[in-house]
């Protein structure tokens, strides 16, 4: 039901906007029809009335200062300015979802498929036994042993080494597994809850891409943005572990959940020493080495064991990759749902009345107000991880990769995960249309990244 009043909000307020835009301008069709049949790239032009401009070099200063290129003054007294559309609208939004669907079908089939051969071959069961003493007490409600604890494991492992297309169709599994132990299908339980917040905390230990972006923008050292990226991401992870048992009465005060979480601390803390120690270029085949030795490894271990146990590995991999497609195909009409929502939401403008008023309330506070054109980077990133990184490119691009902004815009995008693409994208695989808390624990565990991310921009560069 929440997510359901969020989404119907999204939209009657992304309309609102757009009609309050409109009624300023005389191209009325110009805005609704960038919403509805715009593409990203587009050229927008918006006539504006403006009696008190004297000529173009006033209507351009006036249409730079609002984010526009370029500016005519006509004649009648009007400002014509032009922009770039940044997002897709409804139409396009539409077939981009579907698109992502489609695209998703291989990696699932695939990773589906050697889960399935895991399970026959003990492997899950295995790795429920060694994570079973740690989850049984974050995840109190699951039997114990349960395939489900292996799956998390799975998902969480390829988030940390940024695995994302081996991550999601181990998250997926894990959400069905979960769902087969839920006693009301079409509400999230508290171990989903549970797994899907630490899941969109985003905990990742090398941000490769964010790295390699920076130096493509011509950063002096790429790689100044990786401590505190790390520290972002695991005070993100750490909150939403804290906000999720906090509500669901769990005891964190264990020694068990205690010494799990100093001994990945202390895991990740030798591996930022390590990586510290590497230039960036070394860093980028470290990860890239890492990332593809645990692919190889899964695919050794899984395949190794089952042929040893003399089972019928291609069968039980066919099996399992049929679950694979039919899952990818079930969450089209969520996916579709909520990008919708999130198009208009960019399209309208109304993620850019959201920034100019933060600048202006913060303008007025007399705080220090460089933070703020770094936030759009974080606004955007619930929504969507690919705007979430244009925004990161723009401001480097716009204040310079060096700069405060353009620091902070790194540190933001690697902080959490794309929250409401991940509520559509899991929830809806397993049909769960109640997601009761789970939207607020994650957008909480977000502002607790985002916060972070500002405190160590200014400690570690001022």
């Amino acid at each position: 039901m929440a997510l359901s009043k969020i989404w119907s909000a999204f939209i009657l307020i992304a309309i609102a906007v757009a009609t309050i835009q409109v009624t300023f301008t005389s191209d009325v069709p110009t805005m609704y029809n960038s919403m509805v049949a715009g593409k990203s790239g587009d050229t927008l032009v918006i006539q504006k009335r403006a009696p008190a401009v004297a000529d173009s070099a006033q209507a351009l200063a006036i249409a730079t200062r609002n984010g526009k290129y370029g500016a005519v003054f006509t004649k009648e007294g009007n400002i014509k300015t032009y922009s770039i559309q940044q997002a897709d609208g409804i139409i396009e939004t539409c077939q981009t979802a579907v698109t992502l669907s489609l695209r998703l079908i291989g990696f699932m089939a695939l990773f589906m498929g050697l889960m399935s051969i895991a399970e026959r071959a003990g492997g899950i069961r295995f790795l429920s036994r060694i994570i079973g003493p740690f989850f049984s007490r974050i995840f109190p409600e699951i039997p114990k042993n349960h395939p489900s604890m292996g799956h998390m494991m799975m998902n969480f492992s390829a988030n940390l080494l940024g695995l994302d297309n081996a991550a999601t169709p181990f998250g997926i599994k894990a959400m069905e597994s979960l769902q087969e132990i839920n006693p009301n299908k079409t509400t999230a339980s508290n171990p989903q809850i549970m797994f899907l917040c630490l899941h969109a905390s985003g905990l990742t230990l090398i941000p490769v891409s964010i790295i390699a972006l920076r130096s493509a923008a011509g950063a002096e050292n790429p790689m100044d943005i990786f401590i505190p990226c790390m520290i972002a991401t695991f005070a993100a992870t750490m909150a939403a572990l804290f906000i999720v048992s906090f509500k669901q009465k769990i005891r964190l005060a264990h020694p068990v959940i205690i010494g799990w979480i100093a001994g990945i601390s202390a895991l990740i803390a030798l591996l930022v020493v390590y990586i510290k120690s590497l230039q960036t270029d070394e860093v980028s085949v470290f990860s890239g080495a890492l990332s593809s030795g645990l692919i190889l490894l899964i695919f050794l271990l899984i395949i190794g064991v089952a042929a040893y146990r003399k089972l019928d590995v291609f069968s039980a991999f066919v099996d399992g990759a049929k679950g694979g497609f039919e899952t990818a195909v079930k969450i089209i009409p969520y996916l579709v749902g909520m990008l919708v929502a999130i198009s208009l939401l960019r399209t309208s403008g109304t993620f850019g009345i959201i920034i100019e008023g933060i600048k202006t309330l913060v303008n007025a506070t007399g705080m220090d107000t460089r933070w703020v054109d770094g936030i759009p980077t974080a606004l955007v990133k619930p929504f969507s991880g690919g705007g979430a990184r244009g925004m990161m490119v723009d401001t480097m691009n716009t204040f310079g990769a060096d700069s405060f902004a353009g620091k902070l815009s790194c540190i933001l995008q690697g902080s959490s995960d794309t929250t409401f693409y991940v509520i559509a994208v899991y929830f809806g695989a397993v049909a769960v249309k109640n997601t009761r808390y789970t939207v607020g624990a994650m957008l909480l565990a977000d502002l607790a990244g985002i916060i972070t991310s500002i405190l160590l921009c200014y400690l570690f560069f001022g």
